[in-house]
């Protein structure tokens, strides 16, 4: 049987009044004690009594045992999240920075106190891809995680290849539809789909990695030129994070922009839709497809983790409690397409090899293999460059 559950629930939101519309919809045995907001003076579509800008009146309320944490600030999520697990309340939240930011101790602080932490609506909106990876692939050989993780970035590189919008009239029109925030350097820089990677690589392979460590470079230097490359070549352009064994120890982990083949699946999402690749010994190819961004979409999947608190459900990380542990390094070779405007940049990227070379008055690219730490160490000097640089998707053969 279920437990009542008293919801104390943090952010308003898109997401808030998503995930709101879709538990009054439903007769379960829950309840919406208080909401912590920031602006008391905006106008609520519900009773002003349920609204409190005091976060204590939730946090120390004993009637209160499930947080539902919605909220952008990554370090006041972290206060609200750690205070409520330390203090004998299970939370769910969709804040992937302070989650890939802090993983490990919130493991800790769960295991510590017997409190769940639950945030399948953190990585790919809708898909419930962290409960897969728990339950379905929890004694499965994982090959590689990747795919489309951030429903913005997605749905500008839709608009700017398949419509022939502008790359700044894509940006706003997704930033118009609540897609992309004010300051779109999250999403177009990599940064979201990287702390999304990050979260989905310690269920796949029981690895706490630093996303300070993890390469991402997003698709903000995009020119024509690019657009023009991939068309040629049959091919369309899609941000991809990757986690993808090297080895039996070891574990790349990386987001870049990708060549993506008309044979990929990745070939046909398209918009605010994600799309995860699970490649596994014994199951093969598996692929997850669903909206990425939007209240109702990101509200299902956390209703998803507040039902199953009812059931007192908590991960148990299997794979990181293993004894020969994985780990992350920046080992990898990979075959990139680079455009780029100033020569030396060539020499301070240091490719192993160059495939493919093309120089022209207004425009000059390659293509070669090179190491990812080697990208990594080079990110800033890329960005500043102008440059573009994406993984064409060919094997290297180690």
């Amino acid at each position: 049987m279920s437990k009542k559950l008293n919801i104390g629930l943090f952010g308003f939101g898109i997401v808030g009044q998503g995930l709101y519309d879709i538990t009054v919809s439903r007769n379960l045995n829950l309840e919406f004690k208080k909401i912590a907001i920031k602006d008391a003076t905006k106008e609520r579509t519900l009773p002003s009594h349920l609204f409190t800008t005091d976060k204590w009146e939730i946090l120390n309320d004993p009637e209160i045992n499930t947080i539902i944490e919605l909220i952008n600030d990554a370090n006041a999520a972290y206060e609200i999240v750690t205070y409520a697990l330390k203090n004998g309340k299970n939370v769910v939240s969709a804040n992937k920075k302070m989650i890939a930011l802090h993983l490990e101790e919130l493991v800790q602080i769960q295991k510590e106190n017997g409190t769940s932490l639950l945030y399948e609506g953190a990585v790919c909106g809708s898909i419930p891809i962290i409960r897969n990876l728990e339950e379905y692939y929890d004694n499965e050989l994982l090959y590689a995680v990747s795919g489309i993780f951030n429903g913005s970035s997605n749905y500008i590189l839709s608009k700017v290849f398949n419509e022939n919008q502008s790359y700044n009239d894509a940006l706003k029109k997704a930033q118009d539809l609540g897609f992309a925030e004010t300051d779109p350097t999250l999403d177009v820089g990599g940064y979201d789909a990287k702390y999304k990677v990050v979260i989905a690589a310690s269920h796949a392979y029981g690895i706490f990695a630093n996303p300070d460590d993890i390469l991402n470079i997003g698709i903000q230097n995009l020119q024509n030129s690019d657009l023009k490359y991939a068309r040629e070549k049959g091919q369309k352009l899609k941000l991809v994070p990757v986690a993808k064994k090297q080895n039996d120890k070891e574990v790349s982990i990386y987001v870049l922009p990708k060549l993506v083949k008309k044979e990929d699946f990745l070939f046909n999402v398209e918009n605010e839709y994600n799309g995860v690749s699970v490649q596994a010994a014994f199951a093969d190819q598996q692929f997850f497809f669903g909206k990425g961004a939007g209240g109702h979409p990101t509200g299902a999947a956390v209703f998803s983790d507040i039902s199953a608190l009812r059931y007192d459900y908590r991960y148990e990380y299997k794979k990181a409690l293993i004894e020969e542990k994985i780990n992350f390094n920046n080992n990898e070779v990979i075959e990139v397409y680079l455009r780029y405007n100033d020569e030396d940049l060539i020499n301070k990227l240091h490719f192993i090899d160059i495939e493919e070379r093309f120089s022209s008055k207004d425009y000059h690219y390659v293509v070669g293999s090179i190491k990812l730490e080697d990208i990594f160490k080079a990110k800033n000097l890329i960005l500043e460059d102008g440059a573009f640089i994406a993984d064409t998707g060919n094997y290297i053969a180690s």
